[in-house]
């Protein structure tokens, strides 16, 4: 088994990433506050422009060969009582890729990427109460649990679900 490639997507990733993305939101509805529904209305243009290099958001890819099994987005608070935290969100990884290192290779580059931030000193993110291994996977980087949501969520048919509420802290620098 060979390791995870991760790198930065771009533009010309965004038929790829759209494909891979639906079908995560459709997979695992549960893990995600967009719906399919929401995703699929996209354009092509507006996803290629989300993927385009810019200051303050980034989306990762992980490629086992040359296929994109699993993305991370990163985006950091632009208000400036707020620029010292960065946010996780979109993470997903294909079921046929799971158990390869790949969310591990990409919550490692996102929150490396996070470091070159100049004045990041935290990263936050949000995972909902069904999404047990996804927040195992958070904690062994270091997260910790501040708090949780109850009815944070809510499905089409009502149902409700708690979001628990991770930060980890950088350390060090500061602006």
């Amino acid at each position: 088994m060979s390791e995870p490639q991760v790198r930065l997507l771009t533009g010309a990733d965004a038929a790829v990433y759209s494909e891979v993305r639906l079908a995560a939101l459709r997979c695992d509805p549960d893990a995600f506050i967009t719906t399919a529904a929401e995703f699929e209305s996209r354009t092509l243009e507006s996803i290629s422009a989300q993927l385009r290099h810019q200051p303050v958001f980034v989306t990762f890819g992980a490629f086992v060969g040359s296929e994109l099994v699993g993305v991370l987005s990163l985006g950091r608070e632009e208000r400036p009582r707020l620029k010292h935290r960065a946010n996780i969100f979109g993470v997903s990884v294909a079921p046929q890729a799971r158990g390869q290192g790949c969310a591990d290779a990409l919550m490692r580059a996102g929150l490396a990427y996070a470091r070159t931030w100049d004045g990041v000193t935290s990263v936050h993110l949000s995972v909902t109460e069904t999404q047990t291994t996804a927040r195992r996977l958070y904690e062994r980087h270091g997260f910790q649990v501040w708090g949780t949501q109850p009815d944070a969520v809510r499905d089409g048919a009502g149902r409700t679900l708690a979001e628990h509420h991770l930060c980890l802290l950088l350390g060090g620098k500061t602006t």
